[in-house]
């Protein structure tokens, strides 16, 4: 719970911003959309990630910068905010500036289940719904398949409830594909999270046809490699097929490509930033390549 001073320096903090419509959108720009393939409802396809972004102590200045940077999110018309608890103070830092917004903005809430044993996987639950504001979450997930068997069991008997609408799995770093891949084929899972960029492409191979195949939706982590791909292209101009493809940068660039796999269902990359915020959005509207483009867009990799 905030303290009465906490309140009054986030109140001050969000107060500070410029006025803004959140979760308004341009009709005449078309915020690009996927379905969830289990219930067929259709979310943005570019969301926010929170892991070191978010994971700072709870300051005036700090919030003011986090909610600056959710403004330029839900400003461009992104919805999916994907958290967890290893990622320390960041579920609690989206949760104090969610608290705040009125009226408060369409969010499709994200978080992870990350420890051993049935009763600490509730307690942590439970904990990460009050630290994030959210009364029922939209999607729950094992986070990199830690205890995967127990906390799959309670999130299915949780989503029979209604406690929370969609169930899923993740990974990253490219780790245990093998068993994801297995649990995948079994288990009657809603999404599945890993890593995919243009110079990660091992999802390509099994993952992301399995996902299609079986109906799975799938969230994209590390879409940047950690800044890698960005200190690969450097200051080095875009590419002729970007500017074809409405891209005004590298992020853009990097973004839209991953979109352009009919298998991604949602990207999620993270910044504490306001104008990367505002860059990562522009890669929610306008076109979405087609093979040929995302061919033309490898090669132009390749090249740099």
């Amino acid at each position: 719970m905030l303290k009465r001073r906490q309140f009054v320096q986030l109140s001050a903090a969000l107060s500070a911003l410029p006025a803004v419509t959140f979760g308004g959108t341009d009709p005449e720009q078309g915020v690009i959309t996927r379905p969830i393939p289990s219930s067929g409802e259709a979310i943005p396809v570019i969301g926010m990630g929170t892991s070191q972004t978010f994971d700072v102590p709870r300051s005036s200045e700090a919030l003011q910068q986090l909610a600056a940077v959710l403004e330029a999110f839900f400003a461009g018309g992104g919805e999916v905010i994907d958290s967890s608890p290893m990622y320390g103070e960041a579920e609690s830092r989206v949760g104090d500036i969610l608290r705040e917004l009125q009226p408060r903005p369409p969010v499709f809430a994200a978080t992870k289940v990350w420890t051993e044993g049935r009763e600490a996987g509730i307690d942590q639950m439970q904990a990460s719904a009050r630290r994030m504001a959210v009364e029922r979450f939209d999607l729950i997930a094992v986070h990199n398949l830690t205890d995967w068997r127990t906390q799959l069991a309670t999130l299915k008997a949780w989503k029979a409830e209604g406690k929370v609408r969609y169930i899923g799995i993740t990974t990253s770093h490219g780790r245990f594909h093998d068993d994801l891949l297995e649990i995948m084929r079994r288990e009657p899972l809603d999404f599945v999270q890993f890593t995919y960029n243009i110079a990660n492409r091992t999802a390509e191979k099994a993952l992301l046809p399995l996902a299609a195949d079986r109906g799975i939706a799938t969230m994209i982590n590390r879409p940047y490699q950690r800044g890698e791909l960005f200190a690969r292209a450097g200051d080095k101009p875009l590419p002729g097929i970007a500017r074809e493809l409405g891209c005004d940068s590298w992020g853009q660039f990097f973004l839209k490509f991953i979109v352009g796999h009919p298998a991604v269902t949602n990207v999620i990359p993270a910044t504490s930033k306001v104008h990367h915020m505002r860059d990562n959005m522009g890669a929610n509207r306008g076109a979405v390549p087609d093979a040929g483009q995302r061919q033309a867009m490898l090669e132009a990799w390749d090249a740099l």
